[in-house]
């Protein structure tokens, strides 16, 4: 079959079209920006991407069915010709992972506010450290597993990252729904995606639709600790198994401690010691990350958890834009970090507090999720960046697609954290933050700074400049 993918170059869809093709497909695509890291990744695996929307160009191009990704929207024009000439068949990309890959697999499915990404990819690694030959599909770029995609062995699970954001224009269903959950990850929940949910009552009523179609002989894993998951109530129809800290969880993370040469805790499964991981990833939610990895792949190769040994672990070199350390140079750190939500914020800095005792700790936030440029969690996001010693605030991406009451006023937080006793400052472009987080860092005089960039898109490319600025020759040592 000829797949045509509208938007390949979004991380989901460029894995997504690499499975197609390991299953046997042509695939092309088309996106209006064609940009890495999935650009890089198909550009090697050579696959064909057009620059922008074309539909003369997709009616010659006569797939047999073309995949929607989420991000299009009705008036892009080839939506628009598909819709009105009924010429060609449309599918979503949860339908059509559904459909090729998942409908015969026993799926794990990765899901929560925060975590998805890396405990899918601990998972998939743990399962291959353990001799199994796992399918996955990674919402990102990992460094362990080597790929973001695997079709794997047939008759071994699948693990896939399980976001509850919506399959698309025509298919406003959480994308999890599609992923037919052998066995549910239920890493934590919080109000999130405030385009498509409305408050967080409705964000729990898709993770309980999702709860449901796990089959009886399947596991929801649970975070025990987490009040929004316990609020959805007992599941009876399928296997609970509770991961956490406090007593009473089946797997107890105990023993967390952090410091500059990496982290370490203990797991114990249902009171019996299980194993000690000591590894380079930072936070106690890593720890967590771990932990539901470990059970999941346990329940997925052998029906009962504490069976996958864990000494790899310290093996794991985690996924890009996640804590990912860009530049270790002179004194200074500059780190890239996904994060676009408080609660991930505020773990992040006080985990980098433990990991870089005694350094100045520099946080910058672009606001750029429907979430994160709205005003409804903006305290909460001055709670979190107030866990850095000094704070820098880009502007909020695509104001005019808010009235001013609704946008994060990024101004105002600088004054709230300024009246705290913090350096804050708020910028109109992420230009004019670049150059004066440059004139304020660089160059250093003796001590120690970590430099966070925070941001779930590109930062209109500060950070790459930022580090370029940082190693020029002509910088003192």
């Amino acid at each position: 079959m000829k797949l045509y993918f509208m938007g390949i170059c979004g991380t989901a869809m460029g894995q997504a079209a690499l499975l197609a093709r390991a299953e046997g497909h042509e695939v092309i695509g088309a996106d209006d920006g064609v940009y890495p890291p999935m650009s890089t990744v198909l550009a090697e695996a050579g696959v064909e991407v057009a620059l922008g929307y074309d539909p003369q160009r997709l009616q010659r191009l006569a797939p047999d069915l073309v995949v929607i990704g989420n991000a299009q929207a009705r008036g892009n024009p080839e939506v628009e010709w598909l819709l009105e000439t009924r010429l060609i068949p449309f599918t979503s990309l949860p339908a059509l992972l559904h459909d090729l890959v998942l409908r015969h697999r026993r799926n794990v499915v990765v899901c929560g506010t925060h975590g998805k990404t890396t405990t899918t990819a601990l998972t998939a690694f743990l399962l291959r450290e353990n001799g199994r030959d796992p399918g996955f599909l990674i919402g990102g770029v990992p460094q362990d597993p080597p790929m973001g995609s695997h079709l794997g062995a047939h008759s071994d699970p699948f693990v896939i990252e399980g976001d509850e954001y919506d399959s698309a224009f025509f298919d406003k269903r959480s994308k999890f729904i599609h992923y037919a959950p052998h066995i549910a990850i239920l890493n934590n929940l919080e109000f999130d995606h405030a385009d498509i949910f409305r408050d967080l009552v409705d964000v729990q009523r898709t993770f309980s639709h999702l709860a449901r179609i796990v089959p009886r002989n399947g596991f929801i894993l649970l975070n025990g600790d987490d009040p929004n998951l316990k609020a959805l109530g007992p599941m009876p129809w399928t296997q609970v198994i509770r991961v956490g800290v406090s007593a009473g969880n089946d797997a107890r993370i105990l023993d967390f401690a952090e410091s500059a040469g990496g982290a370490e805790f203990r797991l114990e499964w249902r009171d019996r010691p299980w194993g000690r991981v000591r590894w380079s990833l930072p936070g106690l939610f890593n720890a967590r990350n771990a932990a539901m990895a470990a059970v999941a792949a346990s329940l997925a190769t052998v029906g009962k958890g504490g069976t996958i040994k864990l000494e790899s672990l310290a093996r794991f070199r985690g996924v890009k834009r996640r804590q990912e350390v860009r530049l270790s140079h002179a004194g200074l750190t500059v780190i890239e970090d996904f994060g676009h939500h408080p609660t991930a914020l505020g773990e992040t800095l006080r985990s980098l507090r433990g990991r870089y005792p005694g350094a100045r700790l520099t946080a910058l936030f672009e606001p750029r999720s429907n979430t994160a440029r709205i005003r409804a969690l903006q305290a909460d996001f001055t709670l979190a960046l107030g866990e850095a010693d000094e704070i820098y605030l880009g502007p909020i991406n695509r104001p005019e697609k808010l009235a001013a009451a609704e946008r994060m006023d990024v101004a105002e937080v600088a004054r709230d954290l300024a009246g705290r006793g913090l350096q804050a400052e708020s910028f109109s472009s992420n230009a004019a933050l670049l150059q004066r987080l440059t004139a304020q860092t660089l160059p250093r005089a003796g001590g120690s700074r970590v430099v966070v960039f925070f941001s779930n898109g590109s930062f209109d490319g500060i950070l790459d400049a930022y580090v370029a600025e940082a190693t020029r020759p002509s910088s003192p040592p």
